[in-house]
């Protein structure tokens, strides 16, 4: 019954993971022109003056220098994937020219907890920016490895995860343009029109797979974005009518590919159209209801239409008088009503490509006086749904293939560069394991229990924590949940081999002893607080028993701050990374006190109190030990031996347990114990345990018994009675 409650509950607690999981959306991936207003031209290129437009072709932004472009900025996790040790994107932006070397970076965003909290900022920061003058030539040539890397302590995973996306995005970049001459590579099919499709749909399905796009304003937007703008005398006049009515709805489909065209404009209408278009043109029709029209109440027949423009990549083209045509009405089943309705074409010499993006710009307009007027601009954003699109060439790489190649490559490389502290851990790893199975006779002695234990705990401290800076963290279960969330992979995982290989006997100790093998054996923090309290006994340091009763309710709050967190990490796990900092892991362990005062002053403070307390913060506080207690549950066998007299009446167990796991009844309570092992010594002692004692005594007196009778025999026969080989008598 027990296993199956655990078992449920853990089932359950899988469940609302991936519930959460289900429910929400994965972010869309970042965009260079999310991040460039942050961030001065001259600080990415010395004596640069603007940034130019995003290309459509390839995510970069020109770098302008007196007007013309001197370099080009890009984000490197629009290029290559930047996974860091969060499980998130780390977002950088660099800046290279024309003969690709690198000009500039700046680490833009990140959620690495390490960084965000432990290390300082501007110490990455620092790190980030000394790329600038990387050749990337250089590196093309040597494969990537024509520079030195340098490693900040604590925070080996994500400087690797930015040296990496660096380079790889840098030349992926630097041979889409053919920067220093780099042949351009293929990573993927050039596409067109697929002008065999002709299914007719209906409108909703046409708006529904994107094959129509929207741009909906309406009256308080469009005030509240001219509030925004600052624009004194363009807020003074607001739009006189209720907030919620329509400003404009404008809708834009690409109608010269023959499926969307003959849905929307109808046979007739289409057949019209394409004697309309000439080789090389395309058409777009735009229809839209509101106040605002976007094509203008003052616009004159040979004019220009002044308030839209179509944008794609460099080029942006502008409808004249000869380019546009009005429709009567639209042919697809279920369209709604228009007051404008009009076909645009779009000229050859535009080198407009149908199966690339593209946006159209709506200039919103403002009178401010008699002839001056306020302009903000709006975009409807266009992609030709993929079902449209046919493959020009075929693919040489598939793009998913060699982004999951550069990731395996990446932690396989960390995996070769940390072989000594894997190997060190396995060898730990595989005496711990011997320790358990063979655990009577590892405890046969007290005192080479206690001296092994010492070395062991200082092994876990000193090379586990201060050298490898392996300690596991609750952060490393809000990662996980934000893997799920996000799609769960390997590769963010591997890139510490060693947190990695730790989780993974977490998991197999789970099975077989329950927490204890990690918290009492394996955790740096834990064995500093073991350590530090012998230390303080050999100075006579009082040692405070909690009392039973006020010690049971004090177990809960570790549970109550794991289920906290783990709440938060399901509204914002940023958050949670911070509140996380209840745990003083990183500041004891990974950045070795060197951290700011408030942060160093919780950590000593809860050491303090460990002299005093034995394991004060694992017993009462720590949220990962609640965390691995609650799958402990299910662990398949009992190691820790037991008498049926131990709690009734003895209590020397219970009594000389360092964490007061066991009860005055003797249960041992499993979510609790660390298996210090200290009770199967008592187990096995002549000297504390009375059930060995008896067992001693009434052996005793039976060989004294026998001796007795031996001798009784030897004066009745009057000799030695000749013993028989392998007998007693």
């Amino acid at each position: 019954m027990r296993l199956r409650a655990c078992l449920i509950a853990v089932l359950s607690f899988a469940a609302l993971l991936l519930a959460e999981s289900a429910g929400a959306t994965a972010a869309g991936q970042a965009e260079v022109s999310r991040f460039l207003p942050t961030l001065e031209p001259d600080t990415l290129l010395p004596g640069a003056t603007a940034f130019g437009t995003l290309r459509n072709d390839v995510p970069v932004v020109p770098i302008l220098k007196d007007g013309d472009t001197a370099g080009w900025a890009f984000l490197t996790s629009d290029f290559v994937g930047t996974t860091g040790y969060s499980g998130k994107p780390i977002h950088v932006v660099v800046a290279v020219s024309p003969d690709a070397v690198v000009t500039g970076v700046r680490l833009v965003e990140h959620s690495e907890p390490i960084v965000l909290i432990g290390i300082p900022e501007a110490k990455v920061q620092r790190l980030t920016e000394s790329y600038a003058g990387l050749d990337l030539k250089a590196e093309a040539a040597a494969g990537g490895s024509a520079h030195d890397l340098d490693i900040i302590s604590g925070a080996t995973v994500t400087i690797m995860v930015i040296d990496d996306s660096i380079v790889r995005s840098g030349l992926k970049v630097a041979r889409a343009l053919g920067l220093g001459g780099l042949a351009p590579e293929v990573t993927g099919p050039r596409r067109t029109v697929d002008t065999d499709l002709l299914e007719l749909q209906d409108w909703t399905t046409l708006e529904g797979d994107g094959s129509i796009r929207s741009l909906t304003l309406d009256v308080g937007q469009i005030n509240a974005a001219f509030v925004a703008s600052g624009d004194e005398r363009a807020i003074s006049r607001p739009e006189k009518a209720p907030e919620t009515d329509s400003f404009i709805s404008m809708k834009a489909a690409l109608v010269s590919v023959p499926s969307i065209g003959r849905s929307l404009l109808g046979d007739a209408e289409y057949s019209n159209l394409t004697k309309w278009l000439n080789d090389g043109e395309q058409a777009i029709l735009i229809a839209a209801h509101g106040r605002y029209s976007f094509k203008g109440f003052g616009y004159v027949r040979g004019g220009i239409f002044d308030r839209i423009q179509l944008i794609q990549g460099d080029n942006s083209v502008r409808f004249f008088d000869r380019q546009h045509r009005r429709l009567g009405a639209i042919a697809a089943a279920g369209a709604p009503s228009f007051t404008e309705l009009d076909l645009f074409k779009i000229p050859a010499e535009s080198e407009f490509d149908p199966a690339a993006p593209w946006r159209l710009q709506l200039l919103a307009q403002r009178a401010i006086g008699p002839v001056e007027k306020s302009f903000l601009t709006f975009d409807l954003s266009y992609r030709l749904p993929e079902k449209y699109l046919v493959p020009l060439a075929p693919v040489t790489l598939e793009a998913p293939e060699e982004e999951a190649a550069a990731k395996a490559a990446l932690w396989q490389r960390i995996w070769r560069d940390r072989q000594i502290e894997i190997v060190g851990l396995a060898l730990m790893l595989l005496v711990l394991t011997a320790v358990f199975f063979f655990q009577l006779q590892a405890t046969r002695n007290e005192r080479t229990l206690f001296w092994f234990r010492m070395g062991y705990l200082t092994v876990t401290l000193v090379f586990l924590g201060w050298y490898a800076n392996a300690q596991l963290s609750v952060v490393n279960l809000m990662a996980l949940a934000g893997a799920l969330k996000a799609g769960f992979t390997w590769d963010a995982f591997l890139l510490d081999p060693m947190i990695f290989i730790l989780w993974f006997s977490v998991a197999a100790s789970l099975v077989f002893w329950g927490r204890g093998a990690y918290c009492g054996w394996l955790c740096p923090f834990g064995a500093l607080q073991e350590l530090s309290n012998r230390i303080g006994r050999l100075f006579k340091i009082p040692q405070w028993e909690v009392p039973w009763g006020l010690h049971e309710r004090l177990w809960p709050i570790k549970y109550v701050i794991f289920l906290g967190l783990f709440g938060v990490s399901l509204a914002s796990i940023p958050l949670a990374e911070t509140y996380a900092e209840v745990e003083p892991f990183k500041t004891a362990i990974i950045l070795k006190f060197a951290r700011e005062w408030p942060f160093v002053i919780f950590a000593v403070g809860l050491l303090v109190v460990g002299l005093f307390v034995e394991r004060f913060y694992c017993r009462y506080l720590c949220p990962l030990g609640a965390a691995l207690a609650i799958p402990a549950r299910v662990r398949m066998f009992d190691w820790l031996k037991r008498y049926h007299d131990c709690g009734n009446p003895c209590k020397t167990c219970a009594n000389e347990c360092p964490v007061q796991a066991i009860h005055p009844t003797g249960e041992i309570n499993p979510n609790e114990c660390v298996n210090c092992l200290h009770c199967q010594v008592l187990y096995q002692s002549g000297t504390k345990c009375p059930v060995v004692i008896k067992k001693l005594k009434r052996h005793a007196t039976m060989v004294a018994r026998n001796k007795e009778s031996a001798a009784a025999l030897d004066r009745a026969f009057g000799s030695p009675v000749p013993k028989k080989e392998g007998t007693n008598v």
